[in-house]
């Protein structure tokens, strides 16, 4: 075949070029259409991926890593409290949470279940109702101990796994249940000082990266972000043996009177510091399955009452600072009643004739009433108010009350003779023991804490240092053998004090139930302690601040200053054993 001639099909002698099945079936444009289209395309996708990896880059990498980093919080530890010797009252300890899967614990053998429910503590219906829940997670209980968490893994029940917690707990059970208090299953304090110092105890948690698979396994560790910071320790100002001293020996008055409750506090002259403060009734913080208000009240703290006789000591300070009298000056009291406008006051026995010191050392209301109306009123508020009166003490502790007195411009005559032997008033125990520094202190007063304090407190003078030397002095006479409080009485130390019987008051009225009470200091040569006692409601061996509080006094008083080791001040032919009630 010649070049250039036309390539012939073999076998049949057609050429290619003139086949007509090689001719074109379809239109020209509609090629180049689907050219565009399939170029359009690609240009699409090109845009697309140049605007995801240059402008949707972090977008895209935050979701990527959402799908596999996951931040794991590192729990903080929450801060101890201890007492002021370093004793611990409230730590942290390992706890476990039990959980279940319900799906995957369908079908669990009913033994296993039943005895599920026995370790922990619950009914086995609640259990079973839990483990029925649609859910992938449902908690079963938290703050288990880890032995019981161990036996309950042991158990093998399919869907049930637990998790590290912690657990607060308390060693010394109740013994400063209401100044400690509690947490919540959150670890958020609730009461006392794990509620009042709940920042500076919880602490920070922390926070660190890591990867997992698409099973939820940990796959690498990529290190932490924040450190956790635990909580600060709290060291309180109370020492554990001497509040169980406290505690001993207010229950044993509660019992003894068989009274409706009872409060005490320690308070450390030189420091301010509470060295003890108990209530009764309290509650282990353990064990907080059957609470009742009275037994959360801190009625040292929370609860005021008529002070009644222990103010005698203040009104008589301010009558001898103002001239009024020296503790020799006689006063008149007759026959035991004396009328003041429309109403009268008396006391409980006839007096006669009285020194200002024997006014103070028989309790006499008409003795105190007459000095103090000899002042101006806005003198008595005045005072009552700088030694703390109708203001809450600054301690930093939730439900400090601030008691009752009224403006002085609206008293009557008949008020302010009432008001200067404590009716008409209204005061926690806490604030007549941070009263009674201003006697102790030879007339100076400093702020009051619930912490160990390591520096000398920044002292206030209220009354002049010789007045409150002589008040402190008629305080002796009347804890004496002629006094009110004779059963106040310490073998080996000198003691004042004064005694106070109130009547309660309810809806306005006084009603036949009382508050026994009595607040002193010792030793007198140079006083260590200032001990605050309250008997609320006694019913059985008699009512009387004298009977009920004094002895509680005494024997508290006598315990402490020995595990202080206070040198003894009375001369040894003076060493008397104390009264018993």
């Amino acid at each position: 075949m010649a070049r250039g001639s036309a390539r012939v099909a073999t076998g049949n002698g057609v050429a290619f070029t003139t086949s007509r099945l090689l001719a074109p079936a379809l239109p020209a444009w509609r090629s180049r259409c689907v050219l565009f289209v399939i170029s359009t395309l690609f240009a699409l996708l090109a845009a697309r991926a140049a605007w995801l990896q240059a402008v949707s880059e972090g977008f895209l990498q935050e979701q990527g890593a959402a799908r596999y980093l996951r931040t794991l919080e590192l729990p903080a530890s929450r801060g101890r409290i201890l007492d002021r010797q370093g004793r611990v009252l409230a730590v942290s300890i390992p706890a476990r949470t039990v959980w279940a899967n319900p799906g995957h614990a369908a079908g669990a053998d009913p033994a296993s279940l039943r005895e599920l429910a026995r370790l922990l503590e619950m009914d086995e219906g609640t259990v079973r109702a839990r483990l029925a829940s649609d859910r992938s997670f449902v908690y079963l209980k938290r703050q288990v101990d880890v032995e019981t968490a161990r036996r309950i893994l042991a158990l093998g029940i399919p869907g049930i796994a637990t998790r590290e917690d912690t657990r607060r707990h308390y060693p010394e059970g109740g013994i400063a249940a209401h100044l400690v208090g509690f947490t919540d299953i959150e670890d958020a304090g609730q009461e006392g000082m794990e509620l009042a110092r709940q920042q500076d105890l919880l602490g920070r948690p922390g926070a660190r990266r890591v990867i997992r698979d698409r099973l939820g396994h940990l796959a690498q560790d990529l290190g932490t972000m924040r450190p956790a910071i635990d909580g600060r320790d709290l060291s309180l100002s109370i020492d554990r043996n001497l509040q169980h001293i406290a505690r001993t020996h207010l229950a044993a008055a509660l019992e003894r009177h068989q009274a409706k409750a009872g409060g005490i506090v320690v308070l450390d002259v030189r420091s301010g510091e509470v060295l003890a403060l108990a209530n009764l009734p309290d509650y282990d913080p353990n064990d907080r399955g059957r609470l009742s208000g009275a037994q959360l009240r801190n009625r040292v703290l929370t609860d005021t009452f008529e002070p009644g006789s222990v103010v005698k000591p203040f009104t008589i300070a301010l009558a001898l600072e103002q001239g009024i009298a020296t503790p020799h000056t006689l006063v008149e009291t007759g026959g035991g009643r004396l009328r003041i406008g429309s109403a009268s006051i008396g006391d409980a026995s006839r007096h006669g004739t009285l020194t200002v010191s024997q006014v103070l050392e028989k309790s006499s209301n008409i003795g105190t009433a007459r000095l103090a109306l000899q002042m101006r009123p806005e003198s008595m508020w005045t005072l009552f108010t700088e030694v703390g009166f109708g203001q809450a003490p600054d301690l930093g502790f939730p439900g400090s009350v601030a008691g009752r007195l009224r403006p002085h411009h609206s008293w009557r005559p008949i008020e302010q003779a009432t008001i200067s032997y404590g009716h008409g008033l209204s005061t926690s125990l806490m604030q007549l023991a941070c009263a009674y520094l201003v006697f102790a202190r030879d007339g100076e007063i400093v702020p009051v804490t619930l912490l160990k304090r390591h520096d000398a407190p920044a002292a206030r003078q209220v009354i002049p240092g010789p007045i409150a030397r002589e008040v402190r002095a008629m305080m002796e006479r009347a804890a004496g053998p002629e006094g009110t409080a004779s059963r106040a009485r310490v073998a080996g130390y000198r003691v004042a004090g004064k005694t106070s019987t109130a009547h309660k008051v309810e809806a306005g009225r006084y009603v036949n139930r009382y508050v026994a009470s009595f607040v002193g200091l010792a030793p007198v040569s140079d006083p260590r302690i200032i001990v605050a006692v309250m008997v609320d409601e006694p019913t059985a061996g008699g009512h009387y601040g004298g009977l009920v509080a004094a002895p509680v006094f005494a024997a508290v008083t006598q315990d402490v200053l020995r595990a202080l080791n206070v040198h003894p001040d009375a001369p040894v032919g003076d060493i008397i054993a104390p009264d018993q009630p």
